[in-house]
C-alpha cells in the first residue's frame, strides 16, 4: 500500500495563465516546487499529477505538447514524479468525462493501479474541482488560493506549492 499526493498542474507545478499552457517555453516553474516535491518524496509520497487539458478538445494542442510540458517539468524536478494523468475532454467540445475534475476517474485509477491508501493521501490543486475530486475519493485536500476566507471545501490553505507540503508534511 502507498501514499500518494496527486498535484494539479496549472497554478500548482506551474504559472497559470489566462491562455493555455502547452509550450515549454511558456511553462514556468514558480519558485519552491522543486524542494516541495522533493521533501514529499522523502516523505515517502507518491507523486502523481491529475489534470484537465481541455485544449486538447478545443484544438489548440496536442497530447504530445502536454506530455513534452511533463517531460520538461520531470527534467527541472530531478525526474522526481511518478506519473501524469490528463483529461484531454472537454463537454462542449467533444464528450462528457468522468476522467474530466471534479469528477474523480483519474485519481481512482492511479488509486488502482499503484495501491494507493485514501487515508494516508492528499490532492494538491487550485481549483474547487480539484477538492471536489480529492473529496470523492476519500483523500484529504489542500488549495493554493491567497485568500484563507474561501468556503470549508478543503482541509488547509496554502499560497504556494512549498508552503501546501509544509501543511501535509505537518499534519501526520
Amino acid at each position: 500500500m502507498n501514499k500518494c499526493v496527486f498535484l494539479d498542474r496549472d497554478g500548482v507545478l506551474n504559472e497559470d495563465r489566462i491562455d493555455y499552457v502547452y509550450r515549454v517555453e511558456d511553462f514556468v516553474i514558480p519558485d519552491g516546487v522543486p524542494e516541495a516535491l522533493r521533501s514529499l518524496k522523502e516523505a515517502g509520497y507518491m507523486l502523481i499529477v491529475v489534470t484537465n487539458q481541455a485544449g486538447i478538445a478545443k484544438g489548440l494542442y496536442t497530447r504530445d505538447d502536454v506530455m513534452a510540458c511533463y517531460d520538461y517539468l520531470q527534467q527541472q524536478c530531478g525526474n522526481i514524479i511518478d506519473d501524469i494523468y490528463y483529461c484531454p475532454h472537454h463537454p462542449d467540445y467533444d464528450t462528457q468525462s468522468l476522467t474530466r475534475k471534479p469528477g474523480s476517474l483519474l485519481l481512482e485509477k492511479a488509486m488502482a493501479k499503484y495501491n494507493i491508501i485514501p487515508d494516508a493521501s492528499w490532492m494538491i490543486g487550485d481549483a474547487l474541482r480539484d477538492m471536489q475530486a480529492g473529496r470523492r475519493v476519500g483523500v484529504r485536500t489542500v488549495r493554493i488560493a491567497n485568500d484563507t476566507q474561501l468556503s470549508g471545501d478543503c482541509d488547509g490553505y496554502a499560497p504556494n506549492l512549498l508552503e501546501a507540503s509544509r501543511f501535509v508534511l505537518g499534519y501526520a
